[in-house]
C-alpha cells in the first residue's frame, strides 16, 4: 500500500452505543465496514485519513427484516445478503438484481449496503434503487436516531447529511407497488463502474431515478411528471433530456450517457406496458 500501515490507527468498537460514543469523544474517525473503497483509496494514496472506526463487528447493524409494513435493511447488510433474501426478493427484487451487478464475488460478500450511500457515489448500484423507492435513511448518533429521505441524503458529489457523530444505522423502505425496473449500462454488467444506471417504477405516479448522470443519483421528477400525464416516450426522452447533466470522464462521454438515459427510458416503457410485464430480475 501507498499508505504506511503503521501510522494509520483503528479502533474497535464492541457495540453500537460504544461506536457513537467513540465518534462523540475521539473523533474525527471514519467508519468503515466491507472496505471495498477505503482500502483502494488507502492503495492510491487518495485517502487522507489516518483514524478509523471499525463497525464490522456490529451485529445491531446487520439483518433484513419486514417490520410495521416496512422492509428494513440493517446498515451492515452485504450485497450477497440482499440477493439471497426472500424478503428483498418480494418487497425490492430491483435491489437485489442491483446487487447482482456490484464487482465479484468477494466484493458482493464485504461491501455493504450503508457503505454504498456513505461512498456517495453518482455511479452507486444500488442508490437509484433506493431513489425510486423512496427509501428513508435510519442515522444514529450518541443523542438519538434521526431519519433522512434518501432525495435529502446526497447533498452533492460525494457530499451527504451524515454528521461526524452519526452512523448509517438502517434502510427502511415502504410499500412499493407496480412494475419494477433496473438496467446497470457498463464495461461489464459486473466489476466495472456504470456508465449510466436506471431504476423506474411504472404506476400511475411513475418513478424514475438515473446515476452517472449528474453529481449524485437524481429522481427525474419532469420526466416522472410527463409520463403521468400521459406524454409517449419521445417527449418523455426531450424530457429527460434536460433534466440530466452528464459530464465527459475516462469512463464514457457526455454525449454517450445522454443517448443511452434515452434509449433506458424508451426500454423501460415498452417493457412494462400493459401487455408486457417485465421480466424477473
Amino acid at each position: 500500500m501507498r499508505t504506511a500501515i503503521s501510522k494509520l490507527e483503528l479502533l474497535e468498537p464492541r457495540s453500537l452505543a460504544e461506536a457513537l460514543a467513540m465518534l462523540r469523544d475521539e473523533g474525527p474517525l471514519v467508519p468503515l465496514a466491507g472496505c471495498t473503497d477505503v482500502y483502494v483509496g488507502l492503495n492510491f494514496g487518495t485517502v487522507s485519513a489516518r483514524r478509523f472506526l471499525n463497525l464490522w463487528g456490529l451485529e445491531e447493524l446487520r439483518g433484513i427484516e419486514e417490520r410495521d409494513g416496512r422492509l428494513r435493511l440493517g446498515a451492515l447488510t452485504t450485497y450477497a445478503e440482499m440477493i439471497r433474501s426472500d424478503a428483498v426478493g418480494r418487497r425490492l427484487p430491483i435491489l437485489a438484481a442491483a446487487a447482482r451487478e456490484v464487482g465479484g464475488v468477494q466484493i458482493r460478500n464485504r461491501g455493504t449496503l450503508g457503505g454504498n450511500l456513505a461512498n456517495a457515489s453518482p455511479a452507486g448500484d444500488t442508490l437509484p434503487v433506493l431513489a425510486v423507492a423512496e427509501a428513508e435513511i435510519v442515522l444514529a448518533s450518541a443523542a438519538g436516531e434521526r431519519r433522512v429521505s434518501f432525495g435529502s441524503f446526497s447533498t452533492g458529489y460525494r457530499q451527504t447529511a451524515l454528521r461526524p457523530d452519526e452512523l448509517i444505522v438502517a434502510v427502511e423502505v415502504p410499500p412499493l407497488h407496480g412494475q419494477l425496473w433496473f438496467r446497470k449500462v457498463g464495461t461489464r454488467l459486473a466489476q466495472a463502474i456504470s456508465k449510466v444506471v436506471m431504476a423506474a417504477v411504472r404506476a400511475p405516479r411513475p418513478r424514475v431515478a438515473l446515476g452517472s448522470v449528474a453529481p449524485t443519483v437524481i429522481r427525474l421528477e419532469r420526466t416522472e411528471a410527463a409520463l403521468a400525464a400521459g406524454a409517449g416516450p419521445d417527449e418523455a426522452v426531450r424530457v429527460l433530456a434536460a433534466e440530466i447533466r452528464p459530464i465527459d470522464d475516462l469512463r464514457s462521454t457526455a454525449a454517450y450517457r445522454r443517448r443511452v438515459a434515452g434509449n433506458l427510458l424508451r426500454r423501460f416503457w415498452a417493457e412494462t406496458g400493459p401487455l408486457n410485464p417485465p421480466p424477473r430480475p
